[in-house]
């Protein structure tokens, strides 16, 4: 499990595939980590280089003290690429990890050749609607939003179908520092990148689960109109993480678009 100090904390992330091939790097969503990323990863490190980690507050990285700012989880991310030779990525967003690796590309566009969006948008939610999280999970953990939250992660059949799956992912929701949880909903109550996607001139893909409780596809599809010339796909049999509800499915559009949009 490899760590290292970045942007002034300890980032837990993953390097893997050859070391010259061009670079996919894999931003995780609120109250995950970047083991929701394995099954992608296993599928596409045979020809891409994959880079991945933890967010701040999450996993196994640091905790700092919460709000966090979106600059914040941009310099995080910035660090670990630049400390690890990463340029002209194309970089893989899920939810916050979207609006991460848009700021990231209108910060640093050296850092970003082209983006996949997955399950995100421009804007996500409201100041109350945040604010609102952040009290029930100060006042009663994460065990208290938990199942609210989990009806938006996945298809209705999942938690039938796949009941030990489900139960890990609630473990993985659960035990997520309070700290590191409401300090990303603060970002996510605070970051509004509509502007910034507009400008925005690179290859970009956006991908939604058709059954995503938390972005609906139309939230993803008004992203994608924003972008210009974004091309929008729709995954079907997944909710809000289709990285780990379908992951042949997702892995076969960012290899498909990492080929001919982005490194061809």
């Amino acid at each position: 499990m490899p760590f290292g100090w970045f942007n002034d904390l300890v980032l837990h992330f993953e390097d893997e595939g050859p070391a010259n091939a061009p670079a996919l790097v894999f931003v995780n969503s609120l109250g995950t980590d970047l083991r929701i990323w394995d099954k992608i990863a296993a599928q596409l490190r045979v020809e891409w280089r994959i880079l991945r980690y933890d967010l701040r507050g999450h996993g196994l990285s640091d905790t700092p003290s919460a709000p966090y700012a979106i600059d914040d989880h941009i310099g995080d991310l910035a660090a670990l690429m630049d400390a690890r030779g990463v340029k002209a990525a194309l970089v893989v967003g899920l939810s916050v990890g979207g609006l991460i690796a848009l700021a990231l590309a209108s910060r640093r566009p050296d850092l970003a050749r082209a983006l996949v969006l997955s399950d995100t948008a421009h804007k996500i939610g409201t100041g109350e609607m945040w604010d609102a999280r952040i009290l029930a999970v100060r006042q009663g953990g994460m065990a208290a939003i938990a199942q609210s939250i989990l009806v938006r992660w996945f298809a209705v059949e999942y938690p039938v179908n796949r009941p030990a799956d489900f139960a890990g992912y609630r473990n993985m929701l659960i035990r997520t520092p309070v700290e590191g949880y409401i300090g990303t909903c603060a970002t996510l109550r605070d970051a509004d990148l509509t502007a910034v996607a507009s400008e925005l001139a690179l290859p970009a893909l956006c991908l939604a689960g058709a059954e995503d409780g938390a972005t609906p596809p139309d939230l993803v599809r008004s992203l994608a109109a924003l972008l210009p010339g974004a091309r929008f796909e729709m995954i079907p049999g997944a909710g809000h993480l289709p990285c780990v509800e379908q992951p042949e499915i997702m892995a076969k559009h960012i290899s498909a678009f990492a080929r001919e949009a982005v490194f061809a």
